[in-house]
């Protein structure tokens, strides 16, 4: 019976998964006075969000991906060249002399492809194989990307403790992934079938709480709406929609398949941005985290109309070539 409940309930939360953390932000701003003295919280929560998303992973997936390594190295270098480079490009072209608003940007965008992509991954009939692999490489390598990033973008211009941000990462991502890869392995994928369904809405509701206290901290950034916090949202929405974008270009010019087309297309889109926020909110001035917070707002919107246009797609034509 709780099985049953908790499988509905994690349906449901699906289903709402678009407004769910915009719902997040505006609950953050609202109350930010209760939410924020519970920050300390927010490690502890996204170590177990990581910790359940990496639970259906293997080592044997991830080397079977890793014989044919094309795709993971393709959305790696837009995951990490090119949108970064869009990042960097947009916040020093559209906001000149404005040191955090540049580094939010490059942020934004040097941090790991979603845990939750997996979802929308799964709900329009992606490779899911390649995208629990694309995700766990990511993640185990964010504490060296993350760091080299921000310093080759915008190097000694902003303080950052860089062994900090190592350590929160190691801390947050790679060590809960490496304890569920491991565990998935030992169980042989039982686990996925027993903790995996019960952890799966707490996960979503954590990723709530998370988006809902780090938009707490930054509350009077957002609540101060004025020409340049709506020039960010829409830079955001731009530069964001351009993640998206990227996947489905380099899928049309290799000619995959519609499920690697699936993958493309979300995992260049989608950021781990709960951990991004994180980052900002802990290991730089509180403007850093603007362009990540105001990308929390339309990230899953996106990925629902990403997700319709793939389904209106596939209906006219039956696949996507």
């Amino acid at each position: 019976m709780r099985g049953t409940m908790l499988i509905r309930l994690n349906k449901g939360l699906e289903k709402v998964m678009p407004l769910l953390t915009p719902t997040g932000v505006l609950i953050g701003v609202v109350g930010t006075y209760w939410l924020n003295s519970y920050a300390g919280f927010v490690p502890w929560i996204f170590a177990v969000m990581t910790f359940s998303g990496s639970l259906g992973s293997s080592f044997k997936d991830l080397v079977k991906v890793m014989t044919h390594p094309k795709p993971i190295i393709c959305l790696f270098v837009i995951l990490h060249i090119v949108m970064p480079f869009v990042g960097w490009t947009a916040g020093h072209v559209l906001f000149p002399n404005d040191l955090y608003t540049e580094t939010g940007y490059i942020l934004l965008f040097v941090i790991p492809t979603g845990v939750v992509s997996v979802v929308w991954v799964s709900i329009y009939k992606g490779n899911i194989p390649l995208t629990l692999s694309l995700i766990l490489l990511d993640t185990l390598l964010s504490p060296l990307i993350v760091p080299a990033s921000l310093n080759l973008w915008v190097g000694a211009k902003v303080q950052m403790d860089v062994w900090a941000i190592m350590k929160g990462l190691l801390w947050m991502v790679v060590i809960p992934s490496l304890i569920g890869m491991a565990l998935n392995q030992m169980t042989k994928g039982r686990i996925k079938k027993t903790w995996g369904a019960t952890l799966a809405p707490f996960s979503k509701i954590g990723l709530f709480v998370v988006v809902a206290i780090n938009s707490s901290l930054v509350a009077p950034y957002l609540k101060q709406f004025n020409g340049k916090l709506m020039m960010i949202i829409i830079v955001t929405l731009v530069t964001t929609m351009m993640g998206y974008l990227a996947g489905w270009a380099i899928s049309r010019w290799f000619r995959w398949d519609r499920d690697f087309t699936v993958t493309a297309i979300f995992n260049s889109g989608m950021r781990n941005l709960s951990a991004g926020a994180v980052l900002a909110v802990q290991y730089f001035p509180a403007p850093v985290a603007l362009p990540v917070i105001s990308g929390i707002l339309f990230q899953q919107i996106l990925a629902a109309l990403f997700g319709y246009l793939l389904g209106k797609r596939q209906l006219v034509e039956g696949k996507i070539k």
